[in-house]
């Protein structure tokens, strides 16, 4: 072993850590100084000392398997050197080496790869070309404690007497960075620069040193802080969150944010980036080390200023580039997704103070990684290949469900006192108190709703932010929505959610058609659940089989057939609501595939909010329907209306319901506000906001306004409510004016028509109580599930349109056809939607999703278009011109009602 004959002592110097606080310190390749080579030093003597280092490693760290049952490795339990010094267990490590004992198998992978004689004459060489072709930095692996660590100079172990042990850390603050860019400019060689980028992100503990805020000058220059007390915290200068998330003392950071930008951007204007290469090798090497310590050392909770790593990694600006969308990118989202719950939050909460324009920096970079991924592969994703096999794509959604949070937590929250008001209400009202109201019954008990780890761990939630720094359009990914085999991606949540990636638990890149299939997935599964439950009832006591939701109706009793028909089967089973629904017109013959529930739903909101009904009252300015508070009508009626709410999202019909957002946001457990008004009475919002922006002294005889309302119902009669006790006494001031409009509109939105919304939920939660939908869809996409989208884009049905019978696409009569189609004017075509799929609503996702087929259906003749609405058939004879193909079609459009009409 002549690379040991001057090995001299072990003791060694002290190290900086030591001179920083540190208590432990473990390997780190660049830290320690080889001999320098000579001409008869072999491979073979490097290989050697590397050897070595793995016994010293596995005597000193261990191999992390607390099964081993190696005497020889610190994680067993039978390890006989326990009680041996760091510096007897470095002798030891080169006996076993000669002795070639036994190395365990499984060990963290933090052993340095000691350089070659090749690799330390390139990196002695001033040829610069030649080191950038060389991986910079891929040598030193992670320097970070562990649990059987303490200090001691490593580098004596391999170093001759004599030699100079001390060892400057290589740490980075912006002053350094920048004299570093200039020394290099003036000796016109990039050499020292790629050196010291590959070495410093290439090690977890010289990253963590670098950048640290100087608590003792400026918070926005970076400097050594070795001799500050990190346990002082200041708040951070870039913090501007609406929420006051910065108050927490968990999301200070020892980073100068605004540092690590500054120099990021000086390397930026540092022309052909010479460094690229070396940034990248150390950034793979990092990410390796750091997925080791994660695994096997819980060194987040040894070492806090860990997270320092990924909070620096993440402002590189290159990080999008294509080289390093190859393979750095994505092994740091790799190690970022393998972050425990809590370490993510801090993140989040950390991120969400960077304001609109970096976060959305963050949120596109990652979404090209998943695009770039996705479009690569484009034609080759199959039931082989999924997207949630690829790791590139699953690592990169982690991460961008962090970001996604940080969206939330820096954008505009509802107040902590709404949303503790609102917990409460919602608690009162569970589904076996609104049920057991109703109708007097027990129902089953409901599986409780599986919560998002990270959001919980936040305690936030979508729904209670109102406006997000990122819009959530950006976070959803249309290439992948357009390659995702969401039935494999429903049975892997279904199934085995913690071992299979599913994209359910993130949502947010999912487009709301996306999400409706899922949903449409999870609903048939309860369908034929419910059909199963029925079949086996049928065995075991007897009777008629009921698999079905049926209702049988008359046109002219509609409204009394389906109350009838509902009522009963919510207080016989309100289970059997969630069977799949058959409408049945007495008198008409058919069968219901999907046309005749679609017919149903229309006639019967058609009645139900007719103004003479009364209901609902219209706002003109609005053109929204809202409760009536003083309506004759019972509760059964407005369950009804939740019923059929809740039964056209489960069965994937559209209906023509005009409701404001609010009544969403109520059904998902909100309750309403100011901010809700608009929607309700644009008129009434505009005074309160009046009101609330004005500042002059006369208020008081401006508004002349006291805490009471007054107001009209349908038949015109007037009614006042004090919104205070002696409300009439009481006027409106500067000082109370926020109070009076926040009580007038919790009158308006809440109070006023809690008996009947009481009921309509009542209705919609018998039926979607156990979906998916308050997870999958926030109020605003509820909205579209409901009333289906509002652009009719004809262009796009045509492309998606199918032929059959004859007819192709280039078909004389099909060409006229489409010509006549989009010249028609928007009613009618409504009306041809309403006459070939049973109702004129757009489905979601646009009329691209609607699978249209035209027929031929025979030659030329005079007779009308007919359709079967229930697989969305049209059938068209061959009319020859365009003229009368455009008189029989607008016929059979205007003329056509109910079944059977041809």
């Amino acid at each position: 072993m002549s690379s040991f004959e001057n090995s001299g002592s072990l003791d060694g110097q002290e190290s900086e850590s030591d001179q920083t606080g540190d208590t432990s310190f473990s390997f780190m390749s660049s830290e320690i100084k080889a001999p320098k080579p000579t001409e008869n030093m072999s491979k073979r003597s490097a290989a050697a000392q590397e050897l070595i280092l793995q016994y010293y490693c596995q005597l000193t760290e261990g191999c992390g398997n607390e099964s081993c049952d190696n005497e020889n490795c610190a994680s067993s339990k039978h390890f006989r050197h326990k009680e041996s010094d760091n510096n007897r267990l470095a002798l030891q490590a080169i006996e076993l080496s000669k002795a070639k004992a036994s190395l365990c198998d499984r060990r963290p992978n933090k052993i340095s790869r000691l350089p070659t004689n090749d690799e330390k004459d390139l990196t002695s060489s001033a040829d610069e070309d030649k080191l950038k072709s060389q991986p910079v930095g891929m040598g030193a692996k992670s320097k970070i404690p562990s649990p059987t660590s303490s200090t001691v100079d490593y580098s004596s172990i391999l170093l001759p007497s004599g030699s100079n042990t001390s060892l400057e850390t290589q740490y980075f603050t912006e002053d350094k960075i920048i004299s570093l860019i200039s020394e290099c400019q003036s000796s016109n060689s990039w050499l020292k620069l790629v050196h010291q980028i590959g070495s410093v992100f290439n090690s977890p503990e010289l990253l963590i040193k670098s950048f640290r805020k100087d608590l003792t000058t400026s918070p926005t220059k970076g400097g050594n802080t070795s001799n500050q007390d990190e346990s002082t915290v200041l708040p951070d200068p870039l913090c501007t969150s609406q929420t006051s998330l910065c108050s927490n003392k968990d999301v200070f950071v020892t980073v100068d944010i605004l540092s690590v930008r500054q120099a990021f951007q000086r390397l930026l204007e540092v022309p052909d980036h010479p460094f690229q290469g070396a940034l990248i090798n150390a950034l793979t090497a990092l990410s390796r080390t750091v997925e080791m310590e994660l695994k096997y050392h819980n060194i987040l909770e040894r070492q806090p200023d860990y997270i320092n790593i990924f909070i620096i990694v993440m402002e590189i600006p290159m990080l999008h580039f294509p080289e390093y969308l190859e393979c750095a990118f994505p092994n740091i989202c790799k190690v970022i997704g393998m972050l425990p719950v809590s370490t993510q939050a801090k993140l989040a909460k950390i991120w969400s103070s960077y304001g609109q324009i970096r976060l959305r920096e963050m949120v596109q970079s990652l979404q090209q990684m998943i695009t770039v991924k996705v479009i690569n592969c484009e034609g080759q994703w199959s039931s082989v290949l999924r997207l949630c096999d690829d790791m590139s794509i699953t690592n990169a959604t982690r991460v961008l469900k962090i970001l996604y949070y940080a969206s939330l937590l820096g954008g505009k929250m509802d107040s902590v006192d709404l949303v503790e008001e609102e917990l409460k209400l919602n608690e009162q009202e569970s589904i076996q108190e609104l049920m057991q109201g109703a109708f007097g019954i027990e129902p089953k008990e409901t599986p409780p709703v599986r919560e998002d780890p990270l959001g919980k761990e936040l305690g936030v939630k979508a729904i209670n932010c109102r406006e997000p720094l990122i819009p959530y359009e950006e976070f959803i990914n249309e290439p992948l929505n357009d390659c995702i085999d969401i039935g494999t991606d429903y049975t892997n949540h279904r199934l085995d959610p913690e071992k299979k990636f599913s994209f359910v638990p993130y949502s947010f890149i999912l487009t709301t058609a996306s999400k409706h299939t899922f949903m449409y997935y999870d609903n048939r599964i309860r369908m034929l659940q419910e059909r199963r439950t029925a079949f086996v009832q049928t065995l075991v006591h007897g009777g008629a089989p009921n698999p079905f939701l049926r209702v049988r109706v008359r046109r002219d009793h509609i409204i009394d057939d389906a109350l009838v028909n509902l009522e009963m089967v919510a207080m016989d089973n309100p289970s059997d609501l969630r069977k799949q629904l058959f409408v049945e017109f007495e008198g008409e013959q058919g069968l219901d595939e999907g046309g005749v529930s679609k017919e149903f739903f229309q006639l019967i909101v058609e009645e139900l909010f007719n103004p003479d009904i009364g209901m609902f009252t219209y706002n003109e300015d609005s053109h929204h329907y809202w409760f009536n508070s003083l309506s004759f009508e019972n509760d059964a009626q407005f369950t009804l209306i939740g019923i059929l709410l809740g039964l056209a999202i489960y069965n994937s019909c559209i209906l023509d319901i005009h409701f404001p957002m609010v009544v969403y946001r109520k059904l998902m457990g909100k309750k309403g506000t100011f901010l809700d008004l608009y929607d309700v009475d644009p008129v009434l919002m505009s005074s309160l906001k009046e009101m609330l922006e004005y500042s002059k002294d006369d208020f008081e005889d401006v508004f002349d306004q006291v805490f009471r309302i007054g107001y009209h119902d349908v038949f015109g009669n007037s009614h006042t409510y004090d919104l205070k006790e002696n409300g009439d006494s009481i006027p409106v001031t500067q000082e109370n004016k926020q109070d009076f409009v926040d009580l007038y509109c919790d009158y308006l939105l809440n109070k006023s028509i809690d008996q009947q919304f009481r009921a309509f939920k009542r209705g919609f939660l018998m039926v979607t109580s156990e979906s998916p939908l308050k997870q999958l869809f926030r109020p605003e996409e509820i909205e579209l599930l409901v009333c289906g989208s509002k652009e009719l884009d004809f262009h796009a049905l045509e492309e998606a349109t199918e032929y059959d019978g004859g007819f192709a696409a280039d078909s004389p009569t099909i060409r006229n056809f489409w010509k006549v189609v989009h010249e028609m004017v928007e009613d009618d075509k409504k009306k041809l939607l309403q006459f070939t799929t049973g109702t004129d609503r757009v489905p979601v996702g646009g009329l691209s999703k609607l699978k249209m087929i035209i027929s031929r259906n025979g030659p030329d003749s005079d007779r009308l278009p007919t359709s079967h609405t229930c697989f969305n058939v049209l059938l068209l004879p061959e009319y020859p011109t365009v003229e009368k193909l455009r008189d029989r079609l607008l016929k059979a459009i205007n003329y056509s009602k109910g079944f059977g009409m041809l």
